[in-house]
């Protein structure tokens, strides 16, 4: 793999994300899918249904890979969501699968402005080529 750096400095990675959400863990959750709307209630499957609805509406299937399993926090009531972040891979490179960050949301779930956050907090966009 290529370092990412440029003259000397480090830039912002695209990045793309594993979301985790464990089926197993009973418990709701209310607020919005996405900001301004209204507040829902939202258990382990309805979460994943939404997020799928988000990231198909915003094209980035192949950037976040949505999937059920052990999320953490097996001792409290759900839903529990836990993200891994990977670099995105350049084109023609294959994806790397060493993470370079993760975040959990077993206790803050429901302090989020609305589940969009759980994508837009962690998903690094490329960048725009200049002109």
């Amino acid at each position: 793999m290529k370092p990412r750096v440029l003259a000397g400095r480090s830039r912002a990675v695209p990045t793309r994300l594993v979301v985790t959400v464990c089926p197993r863990e009973s418990g709701v959750v209310t607020l919005p899918v996405e900001r301004g709307e209204h507040v829902v209630r939202l258990d382990a499957a309805a979460i994943l249904k939404a997020l799928r609805a988000l990231v198909d509406a915003r094209g980035l299937t192949d950037r976040v890979r949505l999937c059920e399993g052990c999320a953490g926090g097996c001792s409290a009531d759900g839903p529990n969501v836990s993200v891994e972040i990977f670099p995105a891979p350049l084109p023609g490179e294959r994806p790397d699968h060493v993470a370079i960050g993760w975040k959990t949301y077993v206790y803050s779930l429901p302090t989020l402005a609305c589940l969009a956050t759980v994508i837009e907090e962690n998903l690094i966009p490329p960048r725009r080529a200049r002109r």
